[in-house]
């Protein structure tokens, strides 16, 4: 009986460290940034993210209003002091710094409405995007006092964002397109938070330019008008149907005269003559 060696198995490269740094990441960049406790900007399709030692120390999209927004909308401060504050300053940040040490802004309010800012422009950056992000190192981000965020926290909260809306509505349509009043009628039977969503409806109105105007966060406007349209008191402007290919025409017979064929008759003895 001849016996045969059975050879050892091949070593198996462990990438448990790898998968367990990236499960659940919404951006592995990201992810490996803060690994790195980098420092600098993250800009993304839908939004950009400023990091100083691996943590989200301010957060920007077009979707989302800013910081100044939230702070001027409702009476925390004056719309002249926060244009004076930014004309002198470099970021948001660091208007809202000089605020608050010229006592025009409790440390509260600005600390609230600074995070608020922050995981609502985040919700945006993070979203599924059809390009890759691009990050520069860069020393000038900086926590400049206020409150940064873990990744991984601000990634969480993202997810938990997503699950909220989706179990309120499915379908995200009505997230980005313009939005018309699906029933009128309906309008008085809904607390006056969503009525006042309900009443800048007009069909060339997104959920962001609404959240803009009235200086909320644009989630919870896109909280609101997910229950609207599931109660079915919103819906997106429907988009215009592509238009159907034209019918197939076939060609006009060719039509050939008498003069036509002496014409031929005398190219073709020419050509016979050469």
């Amino acid at each position: 009986m001849t016996v045969v060696d059975i050879p050892p198995p091949l070593p198996v490269r462990d990438r448990s460290d790898q998968r367990e740094m990236t499960s659940g990441a919404l951006s592995p960049m990201l992810r490996r940034l803060a690994e790195e406790e980098a420092t600098g900007v993250l800009v993304r399709e839908h939004g950009t993210l400023y990091l100083a030692q691996g943590r989200v120390v301010h957060a920007e999209s077009p979707l989302a209003p800013g910081l100044g927004v939230l702070l001027t909308a409702h009476g925390t401060l004056a719309a002249t002091a926060w244009q004076r504050a930014t004309e002198r300053s470099e970021s948001p940040s660091d208007a809202a710094r000089l605020l608050l040490d010229a006592g025009l802004l409790p440390e509260g309010a600005l600390e609230l409405c600074h995070l608020d800012a922050l995981y609502d422009a985040g919700y945006f950056a993070l979203a599924p995007s059809s390009t890759p992000g691009r990050f520069r190192y860069d020393g000038t981000p900086r926590p400049g006092g206020l409150p940064s965020v873990p990744v991984v926290a601000l990634e969480r909260e993202t997810l938990r964002r997503r699950l909220l809306l989706h179990r309120l509505w499915p379908d995200p349509a009505a997230d980005s397109a313009p939005l018309i009043r699906a029933d009128p009628a309906g309008a008085g039977q809904v607390p006056a938070r969503r009525r006042a969503v309900l009443e800048r409806v007009d069909g060339v109105r997104t959920a962001s330019r609404i959240a803009h105007d009235l200086g909320r966060q644009a989630f919870h406007t896109l909280v609101d008008v997910r229950r609207l349209t599931a109660d079915g008191l919103l819906a997106p402007v429907p988009t215009a149907p592509d238009p159907p290919p034209a019918a197939f025409r076939p060609p006009a017979p060719l039509t050939v005269t008498d003069p036509d064929i002496a014409l031929l008759k005398r190219l073709r003895n020419a050509l016979e003559a050469l």
